[in-house]
């Protein structure tokens, strides 16, 4: 074993388990913070969804309260006046509908028969008992309420109060619908998110026998659900399936990839009043951003650490190798020198020893003086 060689490759062989030891460990920690990152994220995209579908009820209970409160409203509803009901209304169901999304509103008498639906009038008189649980406890409970419902024509975001004639008894209540395409188009131009609307099909079937064409077909079935709304189908059937949705009643979340982009996807599940599930609603965002800075995160930190390894695998080499092991075999050369009986000349370069092979440097001129019979 030579200890030119063999020293330099032990140093440097330490050295590299070293600097790998801490890249991966830092990597292994931006790995985490990558993953905190995206956790965070589809946190975010949860609470965006249940935010917005809590405000979008509060909003069609705050117009449902507004309109019970008309006195006039009150009064024609009493007096079971659907003409006149339907001419006070017209005007603000339409710009209601153009500008803000509301889908339907509709009159009651309680206990849940309707009385007028001013997106629908010439339909009346059918009883909601079956399938509107909302409307039944407003009119049982006489207060109002707010939920996820399927009505006659779909589902929709129901904001219901109940109405009071002019002497304050209860006669019946008013309720406002607002549309889930309307606010999955909202939330992604505010997000950047990408939305659809799952429904479960068997309460589809049974209870909205007035939804448009179209809607209850093959081509929309997913699993046990319909797709009735959706910002980008052709991503998101890459990211969603049947299968996704065979169990829909708690809220999930997953990584898939589409075109080669990972995206977080959110399956969060929408319920009605009285808790059953309905269908659900998935949020897909691109994740490409984060998983994109992580990769370049990682070649840089082995970039440098490559940087690294050789700046130290060279210093080590330069100091074993110039500070330690040439002035060496100088010395031993020298001190050979005096065995066969010659006397090296002195060497300039001595000024740049270090210390200790300067004192060795000076042993052996002494041990050359001695031999020489030379006293210093």
């Amino acid at each position: 074993m030579r200890f030119r060689k063999s020293a330099p490759r032990a140093l440097i062989v330490v050295a590299a388990l070293v600097i790998a030891g801490l890249t991966c460990g830092a990597n292994t920690l931006f790995g985490s913070m990558t993953s905190a990152v995206e956790r965070s994220q589809i946190d975010l995209m949860r609470a965006i969804i249940a935010f917005n579908l809590e405000g979008t009820a509060t909003n069609a209970l705050a117009r449902a309260e507004m309109t019970a409160a008309d006195p006039l409203v009150r009064k024609l509803l009493a007096a079971q006046d659907r003409p006149g009901l339907l001419a006070h209304t017209q005007a603000m169901f339409n710009e209601q509908r153009d500008k803000y999304g509301v889908d339907q509103v509709q009159f009651h008498l309680a206990p849940a028969t309707s009385f007028l639906r001013l997106q629908n009038p010439v339909l009346f008189s059918d009883d909601l008992s079956r399938y509107r649980p909302v409307v039944v406890a407003v009119n049982r409970e006489h207060v109002a309420r707010k939920g996820i419902e399927i009505a006659r024509t779909g589902p929709a975001i129901f904001g219901v109060a109940p109405i009071r004639d002019l002497d304050s008894n209860h006669v019946g209540s008013v309720e406002f619908g607002m549309d889930f395409g309307a606010l999955l188009d909202r939330l992604k131009a505010a997000y950047g998110l990408e939305l659809t609307l799952f429904i479960d099909e068997v309460p589809l079937r049974s209870f909205a026998n007035g939804i448009r064409p179209g809607v209850i077909t093959e081509q929309n079935r997913v699993g046990q659900t319909m797709r009735l709304q959706s910002t980008n189908w052709t991503l998101m059937s890459q990211l969603v399936n049947g299968e996704d949705l065979r169990i829909h009643d708690e809220p999930r979340d997953w990584v898939r990839k589409a075109g080669g982009i990972p995206y977080g996807v959110v399956l969060q599940p929408l319920r009605n009043s009285p808790g059953e599930t309905l269908g659900a609603i998935v949020i897909a965002r691109s994740f490409e951003a984060t998983r994109g800075a992580a990769g370049r995160t990682t070649v840089l930190q082995w970039l440098f650490a490559l940087f690294g390894f050789l700046l130290v695998a060279g210093t080590i080499l330069i100091v074993i190798r110039g500070w330690l092991v040439r002035p060496l075999e100088a010395i031993s050369a020298r001190f050979a020198s005096v065995g066969r009986g010659e006397r090296p000349k002195e060497d300039e370069d001595d000024r740049f020893l270090s210390a200790e092979m300067a004192a060795l440097a000076a042993e052996h001129r002494r041990i050359a003086d001695l031999i020489d019979g030379t006293t210093r």
